[in-house]
């Protein structure tokens, strides 16, 4: 069975007034005297109703950073955030604390990627759930605790009568993913980020998490950004992708053009990484060489350049800019994958197996 999700068409993203602009974002860690570590670095994208986004890229590219400044919620202390995140035609980044509460579970949630820490282990589920409906809906006690119920079941936890007044540490992995996943919901966001929702869960239960999503983005409407590592997730849920890499979008475009087609080096390492199962079971993977520590500052120079086996001198300057490649698709690169100039080797084409586009959400 196909889902079919009622926001903007990946052939032509964009066409609708975007819910949520993010604009130039940069957030720099620092101390006084000292200079600053620049984790987000002018960061860009929207986002639609009903549409789903994934924020792609080995830990430390950036994504939670990114997520967690939209939201407000990083310390005011020794962190810089600047540029804009327009919601509804309001800056984000400009609100007050107490705006931001009001905004924060009524209008945007979040779904960490450890329910365990994310959860109060001494609370129970049940009042994890209701009290945002009493923050933000005023519903009196006996209607919270209905509307609690009938959130966890619609979450796929079985028995929610009873799982409403147990702890945490009474649910399995999964339910607790569900238990949060129903919290955030509450209140029908019109925008729902989710931080590696999957992280900690096994291969069956991660499939019903993101399902379940999905049912959701489906039936609400709500938009999405999806932040993971995962390209099987991407595959199977986004509708567009932005990779990043140490604080920078590297590449965007919709997710079967993606697939098909990788322009940026990183992107093709990440997906020459991946093993496949139509492919030969002799044939050796093809990792990134170095770590992600490995890097340059973009202000001199593009900072994959250490591990990327196309760099040359021309890849050492400061003026790299996202430029469009296709219709739609955006590369910061001097050599991209499948550039009749670039002459290089190696990559989708050296592996002998260039990436297939995924198959349609089922």
């Amino acid at each position: 069975m196909t889902t079919t999700y009622p926001g903007v068409d990946e052939a032509s993203p964009g066409s609708r007034t975007p819910l949520l602009s993010v604009r130039d974002l940069r957030v720099t860690f620092g101390r006084r005297g000292q200079t600053g570590f620049r984790a987000v670095d002018g960061v860009s994208f929207d986002i639609s109703p009903g549409e789903v986004i994934g924020l792609v890229g080995e830990s430390g590219s950036g994504k939670s950073v990114t997520s967690m400044a939209i939201m407000g919620l990083l310390p005011t202390r020794g962190v810089r955030v600047e540029g804009e995140a327009l919601y509804d035609g309001r800056n984000l980044l400009d609100l007050s604390q107490r705006e931001l509460c009001r905004v924060r579970g009524s209008q945007l949630a979040m779904v960490f990627q450890d329910p365990m820490s994310s959860l109060n282990p001494v609370v129970t589920v049940g009042t994890q759930v209701t009290e945002v409906l009493h923050a933000h809906q005023k519903l009196s006690r006996a209607d919270a605790k209905a509307e609690a119920i009938d959130l966890l079941r619609r979450c796929g936890i079985p028995d929610p009568g009873r799982r409403f007044g147990e702890y945490p540490h009474q649910l399995s992995g999964g339910m607790r993913q569900r238990a949060l996943i129903a919290t955030a919901l509450a209140c029908k966001p019109k925008l729902l980020i989710c931080d590696e929702p999957t992280t900690a869960l096994d291969v069956t239960i991660q499939a019903q998490v993101l399902e379940l999503l999905a049912e959701l983005v489906s039936s609400l409407g709500t938009a999405m950004v999806m932040i993971t590592h995962d390209l099987g997730v991407v595959a199977g849920l986004c509708d567009r992708v932005n990779v990043m890499y140490a604080g920078r979008i590297v590449e965007q475009a919709p997710r079967r053009e993606l697939f098909a087609h990788p322009r940026h080096r990183y992107t093709e390492g990440l997906l020459n990484s991946i093993p496949r199962l139509d492919g030969d079971r002799d044939e050796p993977l093809h990792p990134i060489p170095g770590t992600p520590r490995d890097t340059i500052g973009w202000e001199k120079a593009c900072a994959f350049a250490p591990r990327c086996r196309h760099a040359t001198d021309e890849c050492l300057r400061p003026d790299l800019e996202l430029r469009q490649l296709a219709p739609h698709h955006d590369v910061r690169c001097v050599h991209p994958a499948g550039a009749a100039s670039s002459g290089a080797t190696g990559g989708a084409s050296a592996a002998g197996r260039s990436p297939e586009p995924p198959k349609e959400r089922s």
